[in-house]
């Protein structure tokens, strides 16, 4: 009966809203939220990739999606390992718990399980560890090393260039055209600590990192195609790749298409404010009023993403279906 009762409400609903999007009606319990963050991760790809087939695509952890039930030994879900180019983990061997402590052997072990089996696929695993002793730093490079990622140990913050080591782990001479070729990257997302754009972007280019992971805005204006172009050469004269951080799983106040009342009136995508990160919202992601911000319209995200000739995108807040799942069973 139960069942009957819900298949009636879920009609009822179709019924009385007519023609709004069928994603924003879904019952509780009905949705895998694993799934529904795998194809916006799909569409997002296949939008990008139809405007610049060489345009890249990394996720930032939600790792667990690649298998199908979110085992280690699970089935791939080739789908969506088909439409990423790499992967970003975040504490990987120092920061799970806290800045500086290493990850637990448990974690740590878990998270590599998964990141190797699409190093297997020929995906390019990044890494970012928060640590500051030197010790440890050299420790979090040469374990990744090992592993045949590439990482970067930095600040929480994610407003500084590391000032050790003096230059990039593996510093690398060469041109770098696919995110294969890159050796170490940069991700500097919070450019606060710069007074100006141009002090901003003068700074980068007096660097040798292979890739560059940077917002796409400084202090709310779009960075140029003329900015992204200055960044795509090191500072040895050789070709790097620029690439630019877009949250998909969360939005944030402080963005172009926020709407001053969504405070007091927010739309039904809207979810509640991550206490960790104020300012920041939870969204149904799945919910196509959401996903046209991200993508698919002039005004969208990830087109001004694209028209300022970013090489690729660097997706955060994938797992998200975490939040929901929690949710769903308080």
């Amino acid at each position: 009966m139960k069942k009957i009762f819900l298949y009636i409400l879920v009609i009822l609903q179709i019924l009385s809203c007519g023609n709004s999007d069928s994603s924003s009606i879904a019952i509780e319990g009905s949705i895998d939220y694993r799934q529904e963050m795998r194809n916006f991760v799909i569409d997002i790809s296949e939008y990008a990739k139809n405007k610049n087939p060489n345009f890249i695509v990394i996720p930032q952890n939600g790792v667990e999606i690649i298998t199908k039930n979110g085992e280690p030994d699970g089935e791939l879900a080739y789908d969506y390992i088909n439409a990423i180019d790499g992967q970003a983990q975040e504490d990987l061997f120092y920061g799970y718990e806290d800045d500086n402590i290493p990850t637990p052997v448990e974690e740590r072990e878990w998270l590599i399980s998964f990141l190797n089996r699409l190093k297997q696929e020929g995906k390019k695993i990044l890494v970012i560890d928060y640590c500051w002793d030197n010790h440890k730093i050299d420790d979090s490079y040469e374990k990744n090393y090992q592993k045949g990622y590439i990482s970067i140990a930095t600040c929480r913050e994610l407003n500084c260039i590391p000032p050790y080591p003096p230059k990039p782990f593996n510093e690398n001479d060469n041109d770098v055209y696919t995110l294969q070729d890159a050796r170490n990257f940069l991700y500097l997302i919070n450019p606060e600590n710069f007074d100006t754009k141009e002090e901003f972007l003068n700074t980068l280019e007096n660097t040798n990192y292979d890739t560059l992971i940077i917002d796409a805005f400084f202090e709310g204006n779009l960075l140029s195609i003329n900015d992204v172009e200055r960044l795509k050469y090191k500072k040895n004269g050789a070709r790097r790749l620029v690439i630019a951080y877009m949250s998909i799983g969360e939005a944030e106040d402080y963005r172009y298409y926020w709407k001053k009342e969504w405070n007091k009136n927010p739309p039904e995508w809207l979810d509640e404010e991550n206490p960790d990160w104020p300012g920041n919202y939870k969204v149904k992601y799945w919910m196509k009023q959401w996903q046209n911000i991200i993508y698919g319209n002039d005004s969208s995200y990830l087109d001004k993403i694209i028209s300022s000739s970013f090489d690729g995108v660097y997706l955060d807040i994938i797992d998200a279906y975490e939040y929901f799942e929690e949710k769903e069973n308080r």
